[in-house]
Formats: structure tokens, sequence, C-alpha cells
């Protein structure tokens, strides 16, 4: 008898925040991250993998951060193909 292997589990993705869940991080962020417009492509990888979902795209798919959310993981810098994304230490 022939078993099929279980899919694998590679992450996960939000994709919206609730209107009243999360919490909001930013007094004890480090790091915060910063976009360099020119060279986004708008893909929305960063919005993607943001594991607090605090990147939002807007109408013309421009990644927008709700830095109440954001926690300076680096995780959107680290997916972003063109390297558009720095992190910077915050102020």
């Amino acid at each position: 008898m022939i078993q099929e292997a279980e899919p694998e589990i590679k992450g996960l993705m939000l994709t919206r925040r609730s209107a009243n869940g999360g919490r909001y991080v930013a007094n004890w962020r480090v790091n915060k991250p910063v976009f360099d417009y020119e060279k986004c492509v708008r893909c929305g990888q960063c919005a993607g993998y943001c594991p607090e979902a605090a990147i939002i795209l807007d109408e013309d798919q421009k990644p927008e951060i709700d830095m109440r959310f954001c926690k300076g993981c680096g995780v959107c810098a680290n997916e972003c193909p063109v390297k558009a994304i720095e992190m910077v230490k915050e102020a």
C-alpha cells in the first residue's frame, strides 16, 4: 500500500488584521523598515509575508506600513526580491 505524503507547510500568510485584534508593538521595536519606492516593483511580497499584517497595499499596490503593529522583525526586508526595504535603527 502506497501512502501519500502530507503537504509541506512553509509558513503562514496573514491577509488582513481584524479591526479589534493585534497589539501595538511600536513601543519596543528596535529596527523599522524603510521603503525605497524607486526600487519597489509593487509585488506585494512584503505584505504577504508580514507576520503582523502591518503592511497593506494601497490602490496602486504601493506598500504602506502601520507602524503601530510593525514589530521590526525584518521579514519584509528579507523577502523583498529587489531589496527595496532597509531595516534601520529606530530613533
